[in-house]
């Protein structure tokens, strides 16, 4: 009897699909799951797991150019070869021609998630997504909707919450502080993700869209909280004035939950190309009896070269470990993220656990669905209030979450509820 294979299928190979899926992908591949369990305290499942094989089956991007690049990625690399596919919906060929495929992992833009996590769950397949799971929260609704239905598995890599110091904070931190009373997360990204990597879309997204629902994300789970208020504003000056985008340049959201904790969330995507670290990023949390800093750019590694300046490394994020015959082993809660979704995929199919038993051991859509309300609120809070601001006429536009739903608090235009259903 043959071992039992884990299918699966990658559709987006641009910054992070092409770099963080896709070696992940390949290393198990290769090795299989066994070998990065005991991150996530997972190590009592590896006699269980360790004859499942993994197998990257395809690629699909929009150009063909960047398919080849990810082939010719994974020959060199790691020996694979795949089926790739290109186009303006290429998942769709790709789940076509691949029937039995387990999971699509989905990398694409942010506007673009919902269409091929739609379609795999529609085909039968477990998903996992890059943040955030949907811009919109009537698309998230349906993600949720149609994953139960369908009964699979729709894994979102929140990665931050697999963060060793953001572990740290969860178990031993959080509970000695007290009460969460307010506190602060930051998340800047370089210039090059707005201006280059991601211009053709930039328009379409925002910052606080793209990496503030991690910071959602952390606390939602970690806490057990939803939004009760936000208020949001952003600013528009620089991708207008050097690179021609009607696209903000910051975002600034400060949400309450109900648990009275009060949060702001500060983004870019403009950071200046000689920042010395890959991204600015901390957190702040104060409580009734204590508080935490966590400066999570500067990890304490600093280094200078003539050729580069002085730069900072997250070693914890993703790094190479050299294997004996050269090659690389590829880890880090970047990857650890991606391997609890997968774990639980391999459990359900393999061993049959019931998905009921697998909640709570990766991030899922319900748990998503509520960053995804934030994000939905926070933009069009931010729409109206930079609209406000651009007439001089202040930012006095807020979002209520209630047991309807969501409803837009604007003193120029009226209350008006843009979402119908509980949060």
């Amino acid at each position: 009897m043959s071992d039992p294979v884990i299918r699966i299928g990658l559709v987006g190979a641009g910054m992070f699909g092409g770099d963080v899926h896709l070696r992940t992908y390949l290393q198990l591949h290769r090795f299989g799951i066994v070998p990065w369990l005991g991150r996530l305290g997972l190590d009592w499942l590896a006699g269980q797991l360790q004859g499942i094989r993994f197998e990257l089956t395809a690629v699909a991007t929009r150009t063909e150019a960047s398919a080849s690049r990810a082939l010719r990625q994974a020959q060199e690399q790691e020996g694979i070869t795949f089926a790739t596919y290109s186009g303006e919906t290429p998942w769709l060929d790709l789940l076509d021609h691949h029937p039995d495929l387990d999971l699509l992992a989905v990398a694409t833009p942010d506007h673009l998630h919902t269409p091929p996590i739609l379609a795999a769950l529609k085909r039968g397949a477990h998903v996992l997504t890059e943040k955030p799971m949907a811009l919109d929260a009537m698309e998230a609704d349906m993600i949720v909707e149609m994953a139960e239905r369908q009964q699979r598995i729709v894994g979102v890599d929140m990665h931050k919450r697999y963060d060793p110091d953001h572990l740290r904070l969860r178990d031993v931190i959080a509970g000695k502080i007290g009460d969460p009373l307010y506190g602060r997360a930051v998340l800047e990204e370089p210039l090059r993700v707005s201006s280059q990597v991601f211009k053709a879309w930039a328009e379409k997204s925002d910052p606080f869209s793209y990496v503030g629902c991690h910071w959602t994300d952390l606390f939602v789970a970690y806490f057990g909280v939803k939004p009760v208020s936000l208020h949001a504003v952003g600013q528009k000056k620089k991708l207008r004035r050097d690179f021609g985008l009607d696209a903000f340049d910051a975002v600034q959201v400060k949400v309450q939950f109900d648990n009275c904790m009060s949060i702001d969330f500060i983004n870019n995507w403009i950071v200046p190309d000689g920042f010395e670290g890959p991204v600015n990023q901390e957190s702040t949390l104060v409580g009734t009896d204590g508080m935490v800093e966590s400066d999570t750019q500067y990890r304490g590694l600093r280094f200078c070269a003539a050729e580069t300046g002085m730069k900072t490394a997250n070693t914890h994020f993703t790094r190479d470990v050299r294997r004996e015959d050269g090659s690389q082993a590829y880890c880090g809660y970047g990857v650890d993220s991606i391997i609890a979704c997968l774990t639980a995929v391999a459990r359900h199919k393999v061993l049959g656990t019931p998905l009921s038993a697998l909640r709570g051991t990766y991030p899922n859509e319900r748990e998503a669905r509520v960053s995804v309300l934030i994000v939905h609120a926070a933009r069009e809070v931010c729409r109206r209030n930079f609209a406000y601001m651009e007439r001089g006429r202040g930012a006095p536009v807020t979002a209520v979450f209630d047991e309807q739903g969501i409803v837009i608090c604007d003193p120029y235009g009226g209350l008006d509820r843009i979402y119908n259903r509980p949060v």
